[in-house]
């Protein structure tokens, strides 16, 4: 039993940039790369295991093959998506859908409950977090009416904050932020507006409209977070998050910190710095932009040296 290290797969979007190679070091493909698929086994995207017995395998037939790595789940298919975000301009405002109307709406596809960790932003950021209709005959007539102002909230945002964006919620990232996002390994996005923006064949984007509407929670519901952090042997560990889709962890590791999972997978990122990854005997390397996924099996490890990790599990 050892962990399993993943290649990334990477995405060019719109509204994508350069900021996952500056600051992560990556190969990516052009100028406009969006997101960094960084541990993901859904179909349109799935991560390929780098060491080990299991090197060459795509996670999804891992997942099929071996399921006693992840504990005999019963899920069908890999439950979770690890990515990160190049905001490098403003996102489209999207919504999506639970897992019920994804079932029968996305050929059975999960819904799609996922959260942000805001890696970085520029000074003064901003992301667009819900909305103000407080009938469904209200939040309708303000679309129909491209009152977007009005409709929309914005928050601000500063590196190191953390929401929590059930599906149903209105959102939208802004220009100028990093984030790493988990969530439901989904890939339906339902847009509400973008900006009137056109494609690389001058036309406008498709929108999704009613889809959306179906699907939007009004009035919106504030997903509160409030983190426990909790200081032990050279780690301090943040809970942001723990719900019925998953729960989610930063990790602060100076020094040499030990752990002991017995009961679930773990999927790790790691955000900053460099370290080592320590079991039975052997290290593996772990530095700024390194995802795995520790077994279960792998219950008892340890993490040394200067690093920051988002972790989390179902």
């Amino acid at each position: 039993m050892q962990p399993l290290f993943l290649k990334p797969v990477f995405k060019e979007r719109i509204w994508g940039g350069t900021a996952l190679q500056t600051e992560f070091g990556y190969e990516i493909p052009t100028d406009t790369t969006g997101e960094c698929w960084a541990i993901s086994a859904h179909p349109n995207g799935p991560s390929i295991i780098e060491n080990g017995t299991f090197s060459g395998m795509a996670l999804d037939e891992l997942w099929c093959k071996n399921p006693e790595l992840f504990g005999n789940p019963k899920e069908e298919v890999f439950p979770l998506l690890t990515k990160i975000l190049d905001a490098n301009a403003d996102l489209s405002v999207q919504v999506h859908p639970e897992d019920d109307y994804a079932k029968v709406h996305e050929n059975g596809d999960l819904g799609k409950t996922e959260c942000w960790y805001i890696l970085d932003c520029k000074e003064g950021a901003e992301m667009i977090f819900g909305h103000n209709a407080k009938t469904k005959e209200e939040y309708i007539q303000q679309i129909n009416e491209g009152r977007w102002d009005e409709l929309l909230r914005r928050v601000k945002i500063k590196p190191g904050d953390f929401f929590y964006v059930p599906s149903g919620t209105i959102h939208a990232l802004c220009e100028g932020t990093l984030v790493l996002e988990t969530q439901q390994s989904s890939d339906t996005t339902y847009r509400v507006y973008d900006y009137n923006r056109k494609d690389a064949e001058g036309n406008l984007r498709e929108l999704h409209l009613e889809k959306a509407i179906d699907v939007t929670t009004v009035p919106h519901q504030v997903a509160g977070v409030t983190p426990v952090v909790e200081e032990l042997e050279n780690v301090t560990i943040t809970t942001f998050v723990q719900s019925d889709f998953f729960s989610v962890y930063k990790w602060d590791v100076k020094g040499k910190a030990a752990f002991s999972y017995t009961d679930h997978y773990l999927l790790l990122s790691v955000i900053n710095g460099d370290g080592t990854f320590n079991h039975n005997g052997e290290k593996y390397s772990l530095n700024k932009g390194t995802h795995f996924i520790v077994p279960v099996g792998v219950d008892q490890f340890e993490i040394a040296g200067d690093c920051e990790l988002i972790v989390s599990h179902t």
